[in-house]
């Protein structure tokens, strides 16, 4: 019997990481030229691929890859340390490595992500990292989510669970045939986890150590 894979989110799911984030963002809406932006939409910045949520908020392709730029020039430097694992976390991910496979499944750059998770001390946890690419050709959760299972030759689908704080995480799992959870302490809202189609919803990292016993 196959071991029961989880896929992990990284922001709003693992840590928050929203401070890193927003001083990127604003170094590259300064850099633009543009207005600041207001927190409720920065807040929409936080899961989504950068390309997508730039396009959103009215820039070109040729604007929203020069964004892109001036965003990675400040979270190279900084931005991407200014992380806060979310609490209970770190005792959830230890106790759910013990039994369970562990992987990471973001929209976030790969290249960072790993990043993120040495500097945490938190590879130790996953059995595998699965991100974005920087040149942006696999950023959607629903592709990387099919380089994961694929990477990881995985037949059973029943036996992969993703879990995320929005929409495109439930979505994401959705279009590859596989079971999420919502998490509500991240960046998302319930209204959009239920609409999304989310199995299960909860409120704190905690949560899952009743429902994977």
């Amino acid at each position: 019997m196959e071991k029961t894979k989880l896929l992990f989110d990284l922001d709003g799911t693992i840590i928050d990481s929203s401070r890193g984030i927003y001083a990127s963002l604003n170094y590259a809406i300064k850099e633009m030229n543009r207005s600041p932006l207001p927190q409720k939409t920065l807040k929409t910045f936080i899961g989504p691929p950068l390309m997508e949520s730039f396009l959103n908020i009215g820039m070109s392709e040729d604007e929203a890859k020069e964004a892109i730029d001036h965003y990675r020039t400040l979270y190279k430097e900084k931005g991407m340390y200014q992380v806060t694992p979310y609490q209970g976390i770190e005792k959830v991910l230890t106790q759910l490595a013990e039994k369970y496979e562990l992987f990471i499944a973001t929209s976030k750059p790969e290249f960072f992500a790993v990043k993120i998770m040495k500097h945490l001390d938190y590879m130790k946890f996953f059995n595998g990292i699965y991100g974005a690419d920087l040149k942006g050709v696999r950023s959607d959760k629903k592709g990387v989510i099919h380089d994961a299972l694929k990477a990881e030759k995985i037949g059973d689908l029943s036996t992969v669970v993703m879990i995320g704080d929005r929409a495109h995480d439930i979505t994401g799992a959705k279009e590859n045939g596989i079971d999420s959870i919502g998490v509500l302490y991240g960046f998302g809202e319930k209204k959009e986890l239920i609409e999304a189609g989310a199995q299960k919803i909860i409120s704190k990292p905690t949560e899952l150590l009743n429902i994977f016993q």
